[in-house]
């Protein structure tokens, strides 16, 4: 069962920037390319625990500001040679209001 929930708007959240929502999952960082594509990704990084939403978005990635490791935003994988993943949810635009799924 899907389970969509408005949490900003594409303007709540900054260009190659980010926003942190709070949930019963923990906190998730919501993330905007360039492109005005958004993501979102559970505000921890897979190595140490940063959090992701203070990183720098650049393409379709972020930088871990503790140690420079670079997530996917798409699926939270680290890229290669870096080993893990954040958990990430679905994202969904309708209108200028962003959704994710929450189960």
């Amino acid at each position: 069962m899907s389970n969509w929930k408005q949490v900003a708007t594409l303007e709540d959240i900054p260009s190659l920037g980010s926003r942190v929502i709070k949930s019963a999952q923990g906190d998730i960082a919501l993330f905007r390319t360039a492109e005005n594509e958004v993501f979102a990704l559970l505000d921890k990084c897979p190595h140490k625990g940063g959090h992701l939403s203070q990183g720098i978005v650049f393409g379709k990635k972020v930088a871990c500001p503790m140690h420079n490791w670079h997530i996917q935003l798409e699926d939270g994988n680290a890229v290669a040679p870096d080993v893990g993943c954040a958990r990430n949810f679905p994202v969904k635009l309708e209108g200028g209001a962003v959704y994710i799924e929450l189960t």
